[in-house]
């Protein structure tokens, strides 16, 4: 609250209520950094979620919502082929349907693009581009065959900068923006909306490593026009709000969430 008092459970349904995020059948797919963020804030707006990681210390690790209500975890490692087809196929078993997927699966290393081998590149492009085809072709098929539903990307305004020693990275996110903008435009008269949100420099744990290296955070910082890293809580609230009826009339866009990054 503006007043710096403490926020109790009536005032965070109030705050979240207006998404129509209530009782929404959500699948997560991803349970570090952002994805155990947004895991937080859909049951802080009264969904049900089921959560994929091949991580069991991240599954365990989840938090309950405001009113003590759990994910449903999921254990399974979404780069063997099949493999986000069976997660959507469980999570609509579990919940009794689906009405939010969201991607939040991803991996970088780098380094620059004459050090990779094909084996890395391809391991990459497995792991942050073919993973979300698999799980969204699934997704899309069951909400295309319900009348409706919204699918989000966790990409990365590195799919629209050119980062030096992110070349796979880049490829990744650039694939899934297009490929989300084509899900979006042959689905789009099923009722089912496909768009991506874009952080730029975020701190999580999975760049806690990076960050703490000689001179980088300084370097990223001065990048961004509002002067700080993001967090991970600031990408959430974008992300539901793409998930919700609120966003009905929204498909195929990408949600730059950067501090101004892909201003300059």
């Amino acid at each position: 609250m503006a007043d710096g008092s403490p926020t109790t459970h009536a005032s965070q349904d109030t705050a979240t209520d207006w998404l129509g995020l209530r009782g929404a059948r959500v699948l997560v797919l991803g349970a570090g950094g952002i994805g155990a963020e947004c895991v937080r804030g859909y049951l802080g707006a009264g969904a049900a979620v089921t959560v994929v990681d091949r991580d069991a210390a991240r599954l365990d690790a989840l938090p309950a919502g405001p009113d003590g209500t759990s994910p449903h975890p999921l254990s399974a490692d979404l780069t063997e082929p099949g493999a986000g087809a069976a997660a959507v196929r469980r999570a609509v078993e579990i919940m009794g349907g689906l009405d939010v997927l969201l991607h939040c699966v991803g991996v970088n290393d780098r380094r620059p693009i004459l050090e990779f081998t094909e084996a890395e590149w391809d391991s990459m492009l497995r792991t942050n581009l073919s993973t979300a085809f698999g799980a969204a072709q699934e997704a899309g098929r069951h909400m295309v065959a319900a009348g409706g539903g919204r699918i989000v990307f966790l990409s990365s305004v590195s799919g629209h900068l050119a980062h030096k020693k992110h070349g796979p990275y880049a490829a990744s996110k650039g694939g899934m923006n297009q490929m989300m903008r084509v899900m979006a435009a042959e689905w789009a008269c099923h009722g089912v909306t496909v768009n991506a949100v874009a952080p730029g420099y975020v701190e999580t744990p999975l760049t806690a490593e990076y960050l703490a290296r000689p001179g980088v955070r300084d370097d990223l910082v001065r990048l961004v026009p509002a002067g700080r890293l993001g967090t991970a809580a600031e990408v959430v609230g974008p992300i539901l709000f793409l998930s919700s009826p609120q966003a009905s009339f929204m498909t195929g866009h990408v949600m730059y969430v950067d501090g101004g990054r892909t201003l300059v």
